[in-house]
């Protein structure tokens, strides 16, 4: 859609997935690359760091179930039930592959998408994301240990109204002290789209994790951004979404000295 003023206006819709009528943002234009917001959170994440991708890249900013403007069916909220949701979005909506840039539980989801359906992702992005529990340095966190400002958003959206968020809390709690998270090296090899693995260098996943997720991939690159913690897209916009668009943006940049990809 054109603004009045030439500009693209970002189109908000929903769509039925996985029994869910999801809602999901999309703007800008050239090749797809989908954003996968965190736990707890929405596509908002994204304002003010990658939202900046729509310059260059079309980009789809959906909301899983029981996040943001979507609704709640009740029953679990495993990242395996997400990732197959995001597999019915691309199928459903874009009709084929795509960039998976995904954020803290959006890169679980990522990673799991591109495990299943391999020939709907084009390549992945995986900011502050853990292949395994054992890797999440912070337990799951209880509905009292969230800032209130989470609530507060979350009720702006929300279908489901004020209270809400409590039960989706306890429902990913549910999910992470269960063990659903847990990836073998095996499965990372399985993993053939390029991928770039983006962590802040005090995040809450390990950074030892981090290095066995780049490690245990195929064709995986590495960026680790100084001074910057689990939200290092709220703490270094510019430094993250430029590392992201590069990435995207071609081809690897060939190299004069490999050792691990030589």
């Amino acid at each position: 859609m054109i603004g009045a003023d030439g500009g693209e206006v970002a189109v908000q819709r929903y769509v039925e997935v996985g029994g869910v009528r999801t809602w999901y943002d999309e703007r800008g234009t050239g090749d797809p690359v989908v954003l996968l917001h965190g736990a707890i959170v929405d596509s908002r994440c994204f304002d003010g760091n990658l939202d900046a991708l729509a310059g260059s890249f079309r980009l789809y900013l959906p909301e899983r179930r029981g996040h943001g403007h979507t609704a709640d069916p009740g029953g679990p909220l495993s990242p395996q039930l997400m990732a197959a949701d995001t597999i019915e979005f691309l199928r459903t909506v874009l009709g084929g592959p795509a960039a998976l840039v995904g954020y803290s539980a959006g890169a679980v989801v990522a990673l799991l998408a591109a495990l299943a359906r391999p020939d709907l992702v084009s390549r992945l992005v995986l900011i502050s994301g853990a292949f395994h529990q054992d890797g999440v340095l912070l337990p799951p966190a209880s509905p009292a240990d969230i800032p209130q400002v989470i609530y507060d958003q979350h009720a702006e959206v929300s279908p489901h109204g004020p209270g809400h968020l409590t039960s989706v809390i306890e429902r990913i709690v549910a999910a992470a002290e269960a063990g659903d998270l847990a990836l073998s090296a095996a499965e990372l090899r399985a993993v053939g789209c390029r991928t770039l693995v983006l962590t802040g260098d005090d995040d809450a996943v390990s950074l030892e994790h981090t290095l066995e997720l780049y490690r245990g991939l195929p064709d995986a690159e590495l960026a680790v951004v100084p001074g910057a913690t689990h939200t290092l897209l709220i703490e270094k916009p510019q430094l993250c979404t430029g590392l992201v668009a590069a990435f995207l943006g071609g081809p690897p940049v060939a190299t004069h000295m490999p050792i691990r990809r030589a």
